[in-house]
């Protein structure tokens, strides 16, 4: 019979129930608290476990006679043992103890450190059974030498990821540039770095290439949050002044909410360099998702190009391409008398021109600026003066109220299924500051009308203003009727009230004879 008594002994000193028990409360606490360490946990416990069957083969070696082979299976049981133990309580100092202190060290030193542990664990072992340590550091040193030449490169990457780490120089989530690798640092092992790029691509780089070379960290800057400074270049033809572009494009992306970019520093526009007829610019703009420069930077463009068409300039063309345009002038006219025979029909569905003519209408047709928007520009902004309407022929806006806190109420949504649908007209017709702020909820067509357009047509039968003034007063009432449920006395009552006070605003705005 097995005197279990005797193979279950204790280990130097030390319980080897005690010693279970412990390494099991290590891991289990490894596992609730630090799920990412399960793989080294699992092998430490099978290499523990690995100690606890050497030492009950030893045993039982001893036991049926082979003293000699007990004694060697003792010593490798407490060696493997040891070093389990030494590895379950790392793991446990580094993944729970330092993260509970709000510490965070960097992986090498863990590794660092427990390898120191290792080394001296095997050499208290030597000298426990009696081995010259001396003579073996003395020949240690020689084959470290000898290896230390023949793996220099090795050495160099093992070294450099070393520094890098204690340095603080780079940690896992930045962004680097190293020639022409650009991405994110997922991992810093002994030898190598591991970058993965936006490509989908995870590139290894040798530590020592990253301890010799320069190397670039994007968007971190001391006491400032992550954002990265992008640049979006464009060409304008010179004739157009430089100060209308910066200021046309500069306001636009003030206005325009584009996710990623950061409002302080704000976006800004420069001049580059003039090329002959063709002036460059730039505008620049700090990205606070590193991971997203392109589709940020198209986002801009979208903004850029809009704006210019609002504004009816034109990039340039590059001066290495020669444009031609073949159209002769019968083509040419039946393209513009179609633009203008939709733009008559747009006026004759918004319900403020119903009184107007087909002839006026015509003559006002050709006022009409085409403003396309963005997803996310401001088209109108509370509280500002601008004397035009916006007349919307395709998408949708939503009005929202700015409160004097900051924050917003939805008032509305706008859309142009079926046409008609306008906004601003108290802008244009009695010069009141916006009411609301009107934002793009999807890319949007509309077409602007000013003041002075609508001026001429007022001059010259001021009658128009009494039929405006009509038709604004009975939707204003239709509106409030539909709230507030009033009856036909009180909605006429209020029609007749509104429409004086609506006359009376558009004379004094336009300087009407009489005002």
């Amino acid at each position: 019979m097995i005197p279990w008594r005797s193979v279950l002994a204790p280990l130097d000193g030390v319980s080897l129930a005690l010693q279970i028990v412990l390494i099991l409360l290590l891991a289990g606490t490894l596992l609730r608290r630090a799920s990412s360490a399960r793989g080294a946990v699992s092998s430490t416990l099978m290499l523990y476990g690995l100690g606890v069957v050497l030492l009950i083969g030893a045993n039982l070696l001893a036991y049926f006679g082979w003293a000699q082979a007990g004694v060697a299976g003792l010593r490798s049981a407490i060696l493997v043992m040891g070093i389990g133990l030494i590895r379950m309580t790392g793991l446990f100092l580094f993944r729970v103890i330092l993260p509970w202190l709000h510490f965070a060290p960097p992986s090498i030193l863990e590794d660092l450190l427990i390898f120191v542990a290792y080394l001296v664990w095997g050499m208290y072992r030597l000298s426990e059974i009696g081995v010259d340590l001396g003579s073996i550091l003395t020949t240690s040193a020689v084959i470290t030498a000898i290896v230390a030449f023949s793996l220099q490169d090795t050495l160099g990457n093992i070294l450099g990821g070393v520094a890098l780490q204690l340095e603080n120089s780079i940690s896992v989530g930045d962004w680097i540039a190293v020639d022409d690798v650009v991405g994110r640092i997922v991992d810093i092992r002994w030898r190598s770095t591991q970058v993965e790029t936006r490509d989908w691509e995870t590139v290894v780089i040798p530590n020592s290439i990253l301890m010799k070379g320069k190397f670039s960290i994007l968007g971190r800057r001391v006491g400032e949050p992550v954002q990265w400074r992008r640049w979006v270049n464009f060409n304008v033809a010179f004739s157009v002044s430089p100060q209308q572009v910066i200021a046309l494009v500069q306001e636009a992306l003030s206005r325009a909410r584009i996710p990623n970019v950061a409002r302080r520093p704000a976006p800004d526009c420069i001049t580059k360099g003039i090329d002959g007829s063709v002036a460059h610019y730039a505008v620049r703009y700090w990205l606070t998702d590193l991971a997203v420069d392109d589709p940020t930077d198209s986002a801009v463009r979208s903004r850029i190009h809009a704006a210019f068409r609002r504004a009816n300039i034109r990039f340039a063309y590059p001066e290495s391409t020669l444009h031609l345009v073949s159209e002769d002038e019968k083509r040419a006219a039946r393209s513009a008398k179609r633009e203008l025979e939709q733009r008559v029909r747009i006026l004759r569905s918004v319900p403020i021109f119903s009184a107007l003519s087909d002839e006026e209408r015509s003559a006002l047709a050709p006022s009409l600026v085409y403003a396309p928007f963005v997803a996310g520009d401001t088209i109108t902004e509370q509280d500002t003066e601008a004397h035009w309407l916006y007349v919307l022929i395709r998408g949708q806006v939503e009005v929202v109220l700015e409160a004097e806190q900051g924050g917003r109420h939805r008032i509305g949504v706008i859309s142009a299924d079926g046409g008609g649908n306008f906004f601003g007209e108290m802008g244009l017709l009695t010069g009141a500051k916006r009411a609301a702020t009107v934002v793009a909820l999807s890319d949007t067509e509309c077409y602007r009308l000013d003041k002075p357009a609508l001026q001429a047509l007022i001059k010259a039968r001021p009658s128009i203003a009494d039929e405006i003034s009509r038709v604004m007063a009975e939707r204003h009432a239709d509106l409030a009727s539909a709230h507030d449920q009033l009856a036909d006395a009180q909605r006429r009552q209020m029609v007749k009230q509104q429409q004086r006070e609506m006359l009376r605003g558009i004379r004094r705005f336009f300087h009407l004879d009489g005002s």
